[in-house]
């Protein structure tokens, strides 16, 4: 029997005030699965993910979360959500914020908060204002909070973009431990590399419709090999690393003269901006 998906989007839309923000999107979240959406500002990656929430009504189709429809209290009970541009009060400390999301979420209990702030990474920080907090610490003890009640699936907007290297790095290992937990992720973010490296799959939205969508491998494909001969250079399109020396032998064979050799990969990027242009060209 298939284990009931976690978020389940299908043929979502969404018009305001006349204008299509979403045009039938489908959508699927598997138990543990991180997921990345990708898409240009206004592709309606946002009100896919606060209609998830329940803050927004969807104008046709549907979303589950368990089962469930969004909105309703098991659906709320069963996601955390932490926003792209979040602001907890300054005055409260990591572990007061904590026991003030608790009590919002109906949950309880020094021992979760202690966990969580060890999870995190701020296990030294309890007593720490946010005020005094840098960034990356902010983040995370927003994702903290948005795991607050030990919810199923996690909707995070844009967590690492006004983080350094080093704080982009520890929000990937905590998304690892994250999914190592059970717990399933949406992840809106414009960074494709940070997505290419801990995403299981890809939805790449555009003008309110998923254009593109698979494992990050998948869609970007096997690539090229590009050989430069005396005649002008020749690519072989769909050959991989392992397909270049039966290539060059099979050209020299022919009495080409070879100069250069080049495995041409395509990268996420090629595949995002190839949809993308494809919807708005």
């Amino acid at each position: 029997m298939n284990e009931l998906p976690v978020l389940a989007v299908t043929d979502l839309r969404k018009v305001y005030r006349g204008q299509p923000a979403l045009a039938g999107v489908d959508l699927t979240i598997a138990p543990g699965e991180v997921v990345g959406l990708l898409g240009p500002n206004g592709a309606g990656k946002s009100t896919l993910t606060k209609i998830a929430c329940g803050l927004v009504r969807p104008s046709g189709g549907r979303v589950e979360v368990l089962g469930e429809p969004a909105g309703s209290p098991p659906a709320r009970a069963a996601l955390g959500y932490l926003a792209e541009l979040f602001r907890f009060p300054g005055w409260l400390t990591a572990s007061e914020l904590l026991r003030l999301h608790q009590r919002l979420a109906g949950s309880a209990g020094g021992g979760e908060r202690r966990e969580l702030l060890e999870l995190v990474g701020l296990e030294d920080a309890a007593d720490k204002r946010v005020e005094a907090m840098s960034k990356g610490m902010q983040q995370r003890l927003g994702i903290a909070q948005a795991l607050v009640g030990s919810p199923r699936l996690l909707l995070l907007d844009e967590p690492t973009s006004a983080l350094d290297p080093v704080g982009r790095r520890i929000v990937r290992q905590l998304l690892g431990e994250v999914r190592g937990r059970g717990v399933s992720v949406l992840l809106n973010s414009h960074l494709l590399s940070e997505v290419e490296m801990v995403c299981d799959r890809v939805a790449i939205i555009s003008r309110g419709k998923v254009v593109r969508a698979g494992a990050a491998a998948e869609l970007a494909g096997a690539g090229a090999v590009e050989v430069e001969l005396e005649s002008g250079r020749r690519v072989f399109a769909g050959a991989t690393r392992d397909d270049a020396p039966r290539i060059v032998a099979e050209l020299v064979a022919a009495g080409e003269r070879i100069y250069q050799v080049e495995v041409r990969h395509h990268s996420l990027e090629d595949v995002y901006l190839d949809a993308v242009r494809g919807e708005t060209g």
